[in-house]
């Protein structure tokens, strides 16, 4: 019985590291790339959610504190990104008015 236990041990090592969050210790284009790209595309185009680049609402209509409201609450189908640090945050708000003015 005893060597079966290294194999469980292995085992559970893997499956806690598939739960681990993606976004932990990303920022910045890192970060949008696994918490924002999947819906609102690598371009910033739109696709499941809506554009959020250069023109669009998110550029034009939205201040830096609505955009971090908007990233924290997750309105409407977005979900609610609060498990994110005020750091990380921050630098999503930094990449996307970066991208923005392009």
């Amino acid at each position: 019985m005893r060597p079966l236990l290294p194999t469980v041990v292995l085992l559970v090592a893997v499956i806690l590291s598939a739960c681990a969050d993606p976004a932990q210790g990303r920022y910045g284009a890192d970060l949008y790339g696994v918490t924002c790209a999947r819906c609102h595309g690598p371009d910033l185009e739109g696709g499941i959610g809506p554009a959020i680049g250069p023109g669009s609402n998110a550029a034009t209509a939205l201040t830096d504190e609505q955009i971090r409201g908007v990233i924290e609450i997750g309105p409407g189908a977005m979900p609610s990104f609060r498990r994110l640090d005020d750091d990380q945050i921050d630098s999503l708000v930094a990449y996307l008015r970066a991208r923005q003015r392009r």
